[in-house]
């Protein structure tokens, strides 16, 4: 059946910008430590940037993970069991999805991306492989409330969150995320969910601090997008990329920093940054056995089934959604 129909939830201003990554990047400067939130990253030069990093051989979670979807396809396949709605959040280029969907036989696929491009490439490629799998691609972002297709409304459904990005989120806004998508995916439904653990930290700074700079090259992309996009005039290469282990917040944090004193306008708002001044980027929290459990329980969802690798750790945990109870 191939693409059936693609679904866009995105909220566009006249120039056809999201509203939401106007918002967020004036906000953002404005505070006294600057942060963005790590999903405008994934433009569509960010998020072949961000393939490019998958590939890296620092980077452990993508091998890690497809190894683990590999090696543990058929006990996968038995815990989830068949005719599922695999509703991907987060799907990118869905380059470790065709694991899953040959392994389990799902009723109909729905990747869910804020990158249009990538969302649309990958579909496409996915209904070729897999010809008589529905495939229902939502452009929306999935950190926000998502409508998901009627046409899987009365399906079981199987949420699959890999690549750890989850990590991405301090606690409370993992918690929200979890919580919304236990409303959304509904009563029975299941996650499939990729956790990097914590390990030591020459191997976490490499992977986020690669010796070719691809890491570094999708980092400053953020600053050429609020150019691109916002009109800004941010000097780009007056920023340096850096990646950091913060052991009380068990995290990799990427910050931007300024080389020296400058100072740059965004959509004709005047902005200034000290030298060595930074912009929080992306945080990369890492999560024990544990600490995971607690994440998902907390967030409405049972673990069922952890699958863990050893070298670098990482696992994938499958839970489901916790049904109310009203006593303890």
């Amino acid at each position: 059946m191939g693409v059936v129909r693609q679904l866009r939830q995105i909220d566009a201003d006249a120039a056809g910008v999201d509203v939401a990554f106007r918002a967020d990047v004036h906000a953002g400067l404005g505070q006294p430590q600057k942060a963005i939130p790590a999903r405008w990253f994934y433009d569509a030069t960010g998020s072949a940037l961000f393939e490019d990093i998958t590939a890296l051989p620092e980077y452990y979670p993508t091998r890690s993970e497809s190894d683990l979807l590999t090696r543990h396809a058929a006990d996968i396949a038995a815990a989830i069991g068949k005719g599922r709605a695999v509703v991907e959040l987060g799907s990118g280029s869905s380059t470790k999805t065709p694991l899953l969907l040959d392994a389990i036989a799902p009723a109909a696929y729905v990747p869910v991306d804020i990158s249009g491009d990538f969302l649309r490439d990958s579909a496409l490629t996915l209904a070729a492989r897999f010809t008589r799998l529905p495939i229902y691609p939502v452009e929306a972002d999935f950190t926000q409330r998502v409508t998901l297709p009627d046409e899987i409304a009365d399906l079981p459904k199987l949420g699959f969150f890999p690549g750890s990005t989850i990590g991405n989120m301090v606690a409370r806004t993992a918690v929200d995320l979890l919580r919304n998508w236990r409303c959304a995916l509904g009563d029975g439904s299941l996650l499939l969910i990729g956790i990097d653990r914590i390990k030591d930290v020459a191997t976490l700074e490499l992977a986020y601090d690669d010796p070719a700079g691809v890491t570094a090259a999708f980092n400053l992309n953020l600053l050429e997008r609020i150019n691109r996009e916002l009109g800004g005039d941010i000097p780009v290469d007056n920023f340096t990329h850096r990646a950091i282990w913060d052991d009380v917040h068990a995290r990799i944090e990427m910050h931007l920093v300024a080389a020296c004193a400058m100072n740059f306008t965004v959509d004709g708002q005047a902005y200034q940054m000290a030298a060595g001044e930074t912009i929080h980027s992306e945080n990369s929290h890492k999560y024990g056995p544990r600490d995971a459990n607690l994440l998902l329980r907390a967030s409405g969802w049972t673990p069922l089934a952890t699958w863990d690798d050893v070298d670098p750790a990482f696992a994938l945990i499958l839970a489901e959604a916790t049904a109310f109870r009203s006593a303890p």
